[in-house]
């Protein structure tokens, strides 16, 4: 049971990490943690995957004063996701025609919604931003949707001044990528781990009642 867990947790970080460079080399807009990712690695030498892991680790440092506790999944969750964007935006080339660019999109947000569904419901830890999340939630008493949105709605305002890509890829991620993960996730939780499913405001792929994104990164 732990090896297919184990192997299901790292085939979905690796689709994330592949759908998100699809995302960016389609050019119509990221989520708003990559809008945000993106930006800081416009302005730094730093490549988009290594902003990827930077800022995980970072957030999961928040964790301490909230008490969370991380996982395998966690930490493979900070790791790989990043080397996977890195892999696939040096596989994929840049993309000029509208029509390709486009289709790019929509595979990736679907992509990125099956991935998300094969690494939560391995249940080994839920991504650095949603324990960020559901930490502020249990701390705070407020609701899911109103943290969940206030970190979405910050990251985005933060990457789009720094130059991250925002566009309608940004409102398609929003309004698709929950029902997508609501689907897949029941074909994908093994039984046995909570699927990092936490009521779900989820981490970057993670929420579908989040108002703005579910995000793995994350």
């Amino acid at each position: 049971m732990m090896t297919r867990r184990l192997a299901q947790l790292f085939v979905g970080l690796l689709l994330y990490g592949l759908s998100m460079a699809m995302m960016i080399r389609a050019g119509l807009g990221l989520d708003p943690w990559d809008v945000f990712h993106q930006g800081v690695g416009d302005r730094t030498p730093l490549s988009f995957g290594t902003v990827v892991i930077v800022t995980g680790a970072v957030v999961l440092l928040l964790w301490i004063p909230l008490r969370q506790k991380p996982g395998i999944g966690t930490i493979s969750n900070i790791v790989v996701i990043g080397l996977a964007a890195d892999l696939g935006l040096w596989l994929i080339p840049d993309l000029h025609t509208m029509p390709v660019r486009a289709a790019m999109l929509a595979a990736g947000i679907f992509l990125n919604g099956i991935a998300g569904g094969a690494y939560i419901g391995a249940g080994l830890g839920p991504g650095p931003r949603d324990g960020l999340m559901t930490g502020i939630v249990a701390r705070t008493g407020w609701s899911i949707r109103r943290v969940r949105t206030a970190i979405e709605l910050t990251a985005l305002a933060v990457g789009w001044g720094l130059g991250g890509t925002v566009g309608v890829g940004t409102i398609l991620y929003a309004v698709t990528i929950g029902p997508i993960v609501h689907v897949m996730l029941p074909l994908f939780t093994i039984r046995g781990g909570d699927g990092g499913w936490t009521g779900r405001g989820g981490n970057r792929p993670d929420a579908p009642s989040s108002t703005l994104s579910p995000r793995p990164n994350a």
